[in-house]
């Protein structure tokens, strides 16, 4: 294998968060060197650095948003160059917490509404409205960047309870490591962040986590491997072999005995640089959504292999452009598919899935909100998978992504649906 490598010596970004975990166990465990690669891993400070970094070749590839080589590709935001996804980090790993003095005052505008789990946006709403009768400027709330799940999903759960994210609140860009501070001085409301950003807010006394990233979309996609298209077609077996690296590192991270190990690794100074106690937390499968309370099980809030959670759905692609369009990043009308199949591609995984013996979906697409359960996909070697639902009840179906996008209210489209329609039949 090592032989036919076309670069043996790699650089691989990251951002100090727990779903980098593939990459460094796939460094401190010797996959990488099983399959003839010299990997260095390079920490950075935010996601712009990762997606410039991988541009212009200072980055081999590295830890990426999910929604980040969609628009890379597209040229949303600052930089357009075609980029490929072949591999999926991870499921879920977010949550959105508030200052203690905002979940106060939404205890006290709406106290039925601020106790249930999973929490809706309701009790915020009524303290946005009362912000609003007061004549007092949006609060803020922050997330890690413009593409990312962290902003999607912020958007879509504050929708949901009848918050207009772009009229009601200010949605800011921080770095996640930064975020905790931040909401400790004061100078945002509330975040949506990876951990252990949430955790180490409330372990501080500085922050309340309202909700997982799980209880609004089931088995959401997270982070994805990602590398310039160009890179990936002048070095098809090096990436083949960062592929095999990593899906072995994220099978071995979601068996639960090496999951304490995981964490204590990923505490380093060198990656995460928070404490173990706090990294633990959820990697083990709990979560604390307040000080002094006691821990939730949330088995299912960090998932790196099971639920074929390394597959690079086309339709999670899919989905990340309906946002980039129901939120106004996305004006030119465009066949969504298309897009998908260019950046997202599920035949790299296969070729690596079937180097190690894995088995691989069958197909490149699947609906999205229909399982509120476990289910297994059909194929010559059935799969199990994770619920998918999500937290409005509404499906998203890959064959009518207009006709998703028709269902929302809130919105900001600045796209004729009916244009869009014409070249998505």
């Amino acid at each position: 294998m090592s032989a036919a490598l076309e670069k043996r010596e790699l650089t691989l970004g990251f951002i100090p968060l727990t779903d980098c975990a593939p990459l460094v166990i796939a460094l401190e465990k010797g996959w990488f060197a099983k399959y003839g690669l010299e990997v260095r891993l390079s920490r950075q400070v935010s996601w712009a650095n990762i997606r410039d970094k991988v541009a212009v070749g200072v980055l081999d590839g590295a830890h990426m948003l999910a929604a980040m080589p969609i628009a890379t590709t597209l040229g949303l935001g600052e930089i357009k160059q075609p980029m490929v996804a072949a591999l999926s980090l991870d499921l879920n790993g977010n949550a959105i917490t508030v200052s203690p003095d905002l979940y106060q005052r939404m205890a006290e505008a709406d106290p039925e509404a601020a106790q249930a789990q999973p929490m809706t946006a309701r009790a915020l709403a009524r303290v946005v409205a009362q912000e609003r009768g007061a004549g007092r400027p949006p609060m803020n709330f922050a997330m890690v960047f413009p593409f990312s799940t962290h902003h999607y999903l912020l958007r879509y759960w504050l929708a949901a309870g009848g918050i207009d994210p772009d009229r009601d609140t200010r949605l800011l860009v921080v770095p996640p490591s930064y975020m905790v501070e931040c909401l400790n001085m004061g100078e945002i409301d509330g975040y949506c962040v990876g951990e252990p950003w949430n955790e180490q807010a409330v372990a501080v006394g500085v922050g309340r986590t309202l909700i997982t990233d799980y209880d609004i979309w089931n088995n959401h996609p997270e982070k994805v491997f990602g590398v310039t298209r160009d890179w990936a077609e002048r070095h098809p077996h090096t990436h083949r072999a960062v592929l095999m690296a990593l899906l072995e590192a994220a099978r071995w991270i979601d068996q639960p005995e090496h999951r304490l190990e995981v964490a204590e690794i990923l505490a380093r100074e060198d990656y995460v640089n928070a404490p173990a106690e706090v990294v633990k937390m959820s990697m083990t499968g709990s979560f604390q959504y307040q000080a002094g309370a006691a821990p939730r099980a949330c088995p299912d809030f960090n998932v790196f292999h099971r639920y074929a959670a390394n597959f690079p759905w086309r339709s999670h692609a899919m989905w990340f452009v309906t946002q980039m369009y129901r939120w106004g990043q996305l004006e030119e009308p465009r066949n969504i598919r298309e897009v998908a199949e260019q950046v997202y591609r599920p035949d790299l995984y296969r070729e690596a899935a079937h180097a190690l013996g894995l088995a691989s979906p069958a197909v490149d697409y699947k609906t999205e909100g229909g399982h509120a359960g476990p289910w297994t996909l059909d194929g010559p070697a059935p799969i199990a998978l994770g619920a998918d639902r999500y937290a409005d009840g509404r499906c998203f179906d890959p064959a009518d992504p207009v006709g998703y996008l028709r269902q929302f209210d809130i919105h900001r489209l600045r796209v004729s649906l009916d244009q869009l329609a014409g070249l998505n039949p």
